[in-house]
C-alpha cells in the first residue's frame, strides 16, 4: 500500500505543478490511479521542469501546520462531500477552525459590496434566523453583504472562503471579523499560505463558496458581479438559487431581480429558505479514498462532459492554431472536458497552446 505521507506530498506537488488545474488534476488521477503515479509520469515526460518541487510541497504543508490549519485532500474521507461533488473541486483545501461546520446544512450568502442599509439589515435578519435553524452560512469575507452574513452567523456557524492564503486578511477592514471566524467559525482556502489575493483568484474562490453549500442566496447584486458568478456556479453544481427582490430602480438589485426572472426562488424571509432546504439538502456521504474514480460526480451537472479520446482531438487539430470554441463544436463535447484533454496533450508535448485560447498540433 502506498505511503500516505508520500501520497499527500505527491498530491500537493501535482496540484501545484505548472499548467495543472483542478480538472486536469482529476484527469491525471483517473489515468494513473493515484497522485504518486501521475507525478512519476510527469517527471518522466518532456515537462518535468514544470512539476512543483518536493521542497515547495513540504514548505506549504509546514506553513499551513504552523498556522494551526488542517489540510484536506480530495479523495480522503474527511474532504467535504458537497465540495467533492463539483467537477473542478480543489485538489486540496487548507482549513483553520471548526471542521465540523463542513458537515451540516449550509447556505452561501453573497451580494453587493456597496450594499444599502436595508440590504445589510435584511442580511443580518435572515442569517440570524437561519443560524437558529442550524444552517451554517458560507461567504467570501468581502465587505458589504458578505461581512454582514458572517457577522450574524458567528455564534451559529459560518465558513469564510478566502481568495488568498489563510494568513492573508482581505480586505484589511475585516481583520476583526477574520479573527472572530478563526476562533469560532472556519476559514478555508485552496491557495498556499502567504498567497496574496489577485483578481483571477476570486472566481475560483466563488466556486468553493457554492461547492460547500446546499444553495446560494443573492442579496443586492449588480447585473455584472461576482455574486452572479457564484449563483451561476450554484446552478451548474445542481444547488438551489435564492434571491431577494428589490427596487428595479436600484442598480444594485438588477442581478438579483434577473435571477428571480430566470427561475431563482424568491426570498422574503428565512422561512422561504428553510422550507426549501429541508427538501433539497445534500446529505453528507463518505467519499472513499485512493483514486479519482472513488470521488464523485454529480448527476446531470451541465459542466461535466464525457471523457474524450485524445485521438479525436488530434484528428481535429493541425499545425495551424484553432480556437477552443471551434474545437468544442467539432468534438460535440463540453468545454471543460475538452480543455482538460488539451491540457494533458500539452503536457505530453503533443499540443501547443497559443494566445487567445487557440491550440495547434505539434508535428
Amino acid at each position: 500500500m502506498p505511503n500516505p505521507d508520500a501520497q499527500r506530498l505527491a498530491h500537493v506537488r501535482l496540484a501545484r505543478s505548472q499548467g495543472i488545474g483542478p480538472v486536469t488534476f482529476m484527469k491525471l488521477l483517473e489515468i494513473h490511479g493515484n497522485a504518486s503515479n501521475a507525478l512519476d509520469a510527469l517527471l518522466a515526460g518532456a515537462h518535468a521542469k514544470k512539476v512543483a518541487s518536493l521542497e515547495s510541497a513540504k514548505s506549504e504543508l509546514a506553513a499551513a501546520a504552523k498556522l494551526g490549519a488542517i489540510t484536506l485532500y480530495l479523495g480522503d474521507p474527511a474532504y467535504p462531500s458537497r465540495l467533492a461533488a463539483i467537477p473542478d473541486a480543489p485538489p486540496l483545501l487548507h482549513c483553520l477552525g471548526d471542521l465540523s461546520l463542513l458537515m451540516g446544512p449550509t447556505l452561501a450568502v453573497v451580494g453587493a459590496r456597496n450594499a444599502s442599509g436595508a440590504g445589510l439589515k435584511l442580511t443580518r435578519t435572515i442569517c440570524t434566523a437561519l443560524g437558529k435553524a442550524d444552517i451554517c452560512i458560507s461567504s467570501g469575507l468581502a465587505r458589504g453583504i458578505d461581512a454582514a452574513a458572517h457577522g450574524a452567523a458567528i455564534e451559529s456557524g459560518t465558513i469564510a472562503c478566502l481568495a488568498g492564503g489563510l494568513d492573508i486578511v482581505y480586505p484589511r477592514e475585516n481583520q476583526q471579523l477574520y479573527e472572530n471566524i478563526r476562533s469560532r467559525g472556519l476559514l478555508v482556502s485552496e491557495m498556499p499560505p502567504g498567497t496574496k489575493p489577485q483578481a483571477r483568484h476570486f472566481p475560483r474562490r466563488n466556486r468553493i463558496i457554492s461547492g460547500l453549500s446546499d444553495g446560494t442566496l443573492v442579496i443586492e447584486a449588480a447585473a455584472r458581479s461576482g455574486s452572479l458568478i457564484t449563483a451561476r456556479l450554484a446552478g451548474e453544481h445542481g444547488r438551489e438559487i435564492f434571491a431577494v427582490p428589490s427596487s428595479p430602480l436600484d442598480p444594485r438589485s438588477a442581478g438579483a431581480n434577473q435571477l428571480i426572472k430566470d427561475g431563482a426562488i424568491l426570498v422574503r424571509n428565512a422561512d422561504d429558505i428553510i422550507d426549501e432546504l429541508s427538501v433539497t439538502i445534500i446529505q453528507p456521504q463518505q467519499v472513499r479514498p485512493a483514486t479519482a474514480k472513488s470521488v464523485r460526480k454529480p448527476a446531470k451537472s451541465p459542466t461535466v462532459g464525457q471523457s474524450l479520446n485524445p485521438s479525436d482531438l488530434m484528428t481535429i487539430l493541425s499545425p495551424s492554431p484553432i480556437h477552443i470554441d471551434e474545437i468544442v463544436l467539432l468534438c460535440d463535447g463540453t468545454a471543460d472536458s475538452i480543455l482538460a484533454e488539451l491540457q494533458l496533450l500539452e503536457l505530453d508535448g503533443k499540443v501547443a497552446r497559443h494566445s487567445g485560447g487557440r491550440f495547434s498540433k505539434i508535428m
